[in-house]
């Protein structure tokens, strides 16, 4: 075996070992759906205010592979940011994807609809490509907003 064959054989193992890495850092759906499930568990059990700070502060339990909670009142105004605590307290309501998505007035429709999952497109933060995304969002008892969970696709 040349040089060259065993080159090309050891970026093949390589490309895999990453492809393996990233499906391993990278939340599934039912991952994402059960961490929204589990975020408004935790808002019954300590209030709204609490809940969100944790959302927000507390990384260990409210980040889960590349996953993170956020919440926003159906004002649009963001609550609780697990990437971005940055925008908590900015109003959002008119952000929109790439492609012009209402992406938080979809979201607010479908958590009042009992819940569900909005497709549209999003930056990656690592790569910076453009890439589809789905966002579980579900209605919060005792507060007028929501939650959700977002994986790329």
């Amino acid at each position: 075996m040349n040089f060259l064959h065993r080159l090309l054989i050891a970026a093949v193992a390589a490309c895999g070992l990453i492809a393996s890495a990233t499906a391993q850092t990278a939340g599934t759906r039912d991952e994402a759906k059960a961490l929204v499930d589990a975020a408004v568990e935790h808002v019954k059990k300590v209030g709204p205010e609490q809940a969100f700070k944790d959302f927000t502060d507390d990384k260990a339990a409210w980040t889960k592979k590349d996953l993170y909670v956020m919440a926003y009142d159906n004002h649009g105004k963001c609550v609780g940011h697990g990437a971005n605590p940055k925008l908590v307290g900015k109003d959002l309501i008119d952000l929109k994807d790439p492609n012009g998505k209402p992406l938080i007035r979809e979201l607010i429709d479908i958590a009042r609809k009992g819940g569900g999952w909005v497709d549209y497109d999003w930056p990656h933060p690592q790569t910076k490509k453009l890439e589809g995304k789905s966002t579980y969002a579900r209605e919060l008892p005792n507060f007028d907003g929501w939650v959700g969970v977002g994986i790329y696709r």
